[in-house]
């Protein structure tokens, strides 16, 4: 893979800032931010539960007919694609934001207004990254900007909690010649991710004969071998660098105060940004819990209880170096736009699966101010939010190559026979 200098970079990206159609882009977004945050509020309430994305899906696969791709369609996973093409021989990007909210089927999504910020469940986390996507679709089209490599627009489902990012997993593994990758998600607008924070994520079924807390005394407990589960998986040390963390976010089982129960459950998360270190963490978990199933039945001198255990999630870790030409790209046009760039710490994004596959990703913020994610109160402050798409297409030009102006920073892969 080529490699970009930051001088190189910083001299193709001032090209591409004197060009009058970008600058006539960025303004055209400017002008375009009412448009945007009515499409942001519309798509909001169309509901879009974990698992049951279809109906945003479909509205969204219009949105982006409207802009003329008449080829703009759904996947066989439920991911919205567009495909711009490019003018010559150049890379493959995909630029995309999540269909998926993590609110289930029934809540309540109505949007209220109150002191200038827009107050809904979903208005930000992803529903503003969708928007960009869409004001960026506009600018290109209204300047006829001609990119030198193919801009994939997409919509991916799964993005969020159990949906184990089998949008973005599908979506590499039936495109296998893209070379790059862009996630619109997150809040603070300056806030670039280039690196992945793993999961693995079980679910544990502890089962025993269960009975009467004093007839049956002496058989076994469900809850009493989860729990020494849990002692267990409390006492583990992971390492502090690469960061590694566990956690037994859930826990549920029995039937009453005066049984012995006999069935438990209780989910574990654990996390890194090494795919090594998670493995090891993994291992020490899923070891814990089959002593502390051995522990209880020999306690009580009998071999009832036993633990069912099912991976629920599996995101992959993934590393790449901070002057990659992407990560280049993204902190360029922030600056170009006028916010401080912020390098984050791994995070956990629809770009882990592309950086684990040695692919160069990022995930920008969305851009305006936005708080209480993931929660019934969740809010969206639109006061400049227009940077954050700006950014955005600064970036997705940088990468692609503006025809007849610049060559583009992200290089084709050499793709396996």
């Amino acid at each position: 893979m080529e490699t970009v200098t930051p001088s190189e970079a910083e001299d193709i990206f001032a090209t591409m800032l004197s060009c009058p159609e970008v600058k006539r882009a960025l303004e055209f977004i400017r002008r375009d931010e009412a448009r945007t945050l009515a499409e942001q509020k519309a798509i909001t309430v169309i509901p879009s539960p974990p698992f049951r994305e279809q109906v945003r899906a479909h509205d969204y696969v219009k949105r982006l007919v409207a802009l003329h791709f008449k080829s703009a369609g759904i996947d066989k996973e439920g991911n919205v694609i567009a495909v711009r093409p490019g003018t010559g021989n150049g890379p493959k990007l995909v630029v995309s934001a999540h269909l998926d909210t993590v609110f289930p089927e029934g809540t309540d999504i109505t949007l209220k207004e109150h002191d200038g910020k827009l107050y809904a469940p979903g208005i930000a986390d992803d529903t503003r990254g969708l928007a960009e996507i869409l004001t960026m679709i506009r600018a290109l089209n209204v300047t006829g900007l001609k990119t030198v490599g193919d801009i994939y627009f997409v919509g991916t489902v799964g993005e969020e909690g159990l949906g184990n990012l089998r949008g973005v997993k599908a979506l590499f593994r039936d495109h296998q010649d893209l070379d790059g990758f862009i996630s619109i998600d997150g809040p603070q607008p300056g806030r670039i991710v280039y690196l992945a924070v793993g999961s693995r994520r079980y679910r544990v079924t502890f089962k025993g004969l269960g009975g009467h807390s004093f007839n049956d005394f002496g058989r076994p407990s469900a809850i009493h071998a989860m729990g020494r589960a849990i002692a267990r998986i409390c006492d583990l040390r992971p390492p502090k660098q690469p960061k590694t963390t566990f956690t037994v976010g859930t826990v549920r089982g029995g039937t009453s105060v005066n049984a012995i129960a006999g069935e438990a459950v209780m989910e574990v998360d654990m996390r890194s940004a090494e795919n090594p270190s998670l493995q090891n963490i993994e291992a020490e978990i899923l070891k814990a819990i089959e002593e502390a199933v051995g522990e209880e039945n020999v306690r009580w001198g009998r071999e009832e209880i036993s633990a069912d255990i099912r991976l629920v999630g599996d995101r992959p870790a993934g590393v790449q170096p901070p002057d990659a030409p992407i990560v280049q790209a993204a902190l360029l046009a922030t600056r170009a736009v006028g916010l401080e760039p912020m390098l984050e710490e791994a995070s956990s994004t629809d770009s882990n699966l592309p950086i684990s596959l040695g692919i160069p990703a990022v995930t920008l913020a969305r851009g305006g101010a936005s708080g209480n994610t993931h929660s019934l109160g969740e809010w969206f402050d639109p006061n400049d939010a227009y940077l954050g798409p700006q950014r955005d297409l600064l970036t997705v030009l940088a990468l692609v190559g503006v025809e007849g102006v610049t060559k583009p920073l992200l290089s084709k892969r050499m793709l396996k026979k």
